[in-house]
């Protein structure tokens, strides 16, 4: 057996891993496509939001970590053994139909992005181009290497850091308004406000970094889940809270500098119609110039390569665990061929979403409805899971964390309620 090596004794780089990951693949092309709507419409006056979501996404995407590294067993597992069996299943298959929609959006974009920059030898082949290279690097590589890989595709994130830095911004302004925004309650804002709510906490979120923490147990010969070896959470459970600390405030930083190039390029010329990443990425160069428009294409391509296996991933952990399927990245085809072939299957029916008549923006309106509906569900679940002595043991969530926990559950539970109203 290995000498472990503590998470106190590991440099901040290499304590990073399931919350890094996740965060960097909230911000996918779908997720760039709203902010920069956001952006776009509204100006600086929804910079508030992203502040708002991020203490309250700390705090559900910690308790789904600390679940999956207490239990040893993902998020889907934990709730199958609290909840009814139509209950898991509503939550499971409403977060699968979400991630499939959301593959073939984020396809769409990555393939539109490339060919502003490239041309397209026949129609579909950056998409179906894309959708092979993911799942070639999910099922080929060994999981530390892919882990790896996907910690350096999170920094074509810093792309939209950049972006902001190319163009003028009014930083007084930005400041006054990140605190003091001028909104109109009406049908468009709330909508706006509910769309950023629900692509900044995204059910697959929890999903993943749950059952990525067991990946971690898994791959490492020197760990146990922390019900077996108690001794080790003070360190885990540390490395867990830094973790998700910087992964959501990096994908939270993110969001907030793709609001401000877009509100202070495209919102101060009028251009307030944005549909997609790469229309966003169009609209910028003759206002910002090719440096900027560059950066924002990029990093719609970088981005999708990250965001495609979380998708495919979680709904593959998702239904896996629900079926009491062997499953994990960590394990070779033949070991976990159900989860492997969910993640294909999911893969396959995003990429023919790109040959239907279905427009992406709108199919991304109605996973957006899915979401919105799901995510409190899911969150309500996890917190029961978190707080409940018979599956945590000593474990259960602390107050201070059960407050923002439910705190967000209660956020997302508006904002479902909102979207609901507004969309009747």
């Amino acid at each position: 057996m290995k000498n472990p090596v503590h998470p106190r004794h590991l440099t901040l780089v290499q304590s990073l891993g399931p919350g890094i990951i996740t965060g960097a693949a909230d911000d996918d092309p779908s997720g760039i496509a709203t902010y920069a709507q956001a952006g776009a419409q509204f100006r600086l006056n929804m910079l508030w939001t992203v502040v708002l979501t991020f203490p309250l996404m700390v705090a559900i995407q910690s308790v789904a970590a600390r679940i999956g590294r207490v239990t040893g067993k993902g998020l889907a597992a934990n709730i199958k053994g609290v909840f009814p069996a139509w209950v898991l299943i509503v939550l499971v298959l409403g977060v699968v139909v979400a991630n499939v929609i959301n593959i073939g959006a984020d396809l769409s974009a990555m393939a539109e992005a490339t060919r502003l920059i490239l041309p397209e030898p026949v129609a579909h082949f950056y998409v179906i181009a894309f959708a092979l290279l993911s799942l070639g690097l999910e099922v080929l590589l060994p999981y530390k290497s892919y882990v790896r890989i996907l910690k350096w595709l999170t920094l074509a994130l810093l792309a939209y850091v950049a972006v902001a830095f190319a163009v003028k911004v009014p930083w007084t302004q930005v400041a006054i308004r990140t605190v003091l925004p001028q909104l109109s309650i009406d049908k468009d804002s709330i909508t706006m406000v509910v769309a950023i709510f629900g692509t900044t906490i995204s059910p697959y979120l929890f999903f993943w970094q749950s059952s990525q923490e067991v990946e971690e147990i898994e791959a490492h010969d020197d760990e146990e889940p922390l019900q077996k070896h108690p001794d080790e959470a003070p360190e885990q459970l540390h490395r867990i809270r830094l973790d998700t600390v910087m992964g959501m405030l990096f994908s939270n930083a993110v969001a907030f500098f793709i609001i401000l190039s877009t509100a202070v390029t495209l919102g101060v010329h009028g251009m307030t119609e944005i549909k997609s990443a790469a229309q966003a990425a169009t609209a910028l160069r003759p206002i910002a110039g090719d440096f900027a428009f560059s950066l924002f294409a990029l990093g719609i391509i970088g981005t999708g390569l990250l965001a495609l296996p979380v998708l495919a991933g979680s709904a593959a952990y998702a239904v896996a665990e629900a079926l009491g399927w062997k499953s994990g990245l960590a394990r070779k085809f033949k070991e976990a061929v159900g989860f492997y072939s969910v993640m294909t299957l999911a893969t396959i029916v995003g990429v023919g979403l790109d040959f239907t008549a279905i427009d992406p923006f709108e199919a991304l309106v109605g996973a957006a409805v899915v979401n919105g509906v799901v995510a409190p569900l899911i969150m309500v679940a996890a917190m029961l899971v978190a707080q409940k002595k018979s599956v945590m043991g000593e474990f259960t969530v602390g107050r201070l964390q059960g407050f923002f926990g439910w705190a967000a559950t209660a956020v997302m539970g508006v904002a479902a309620i909102a979207l609901i109203v507004v969309s009747v």
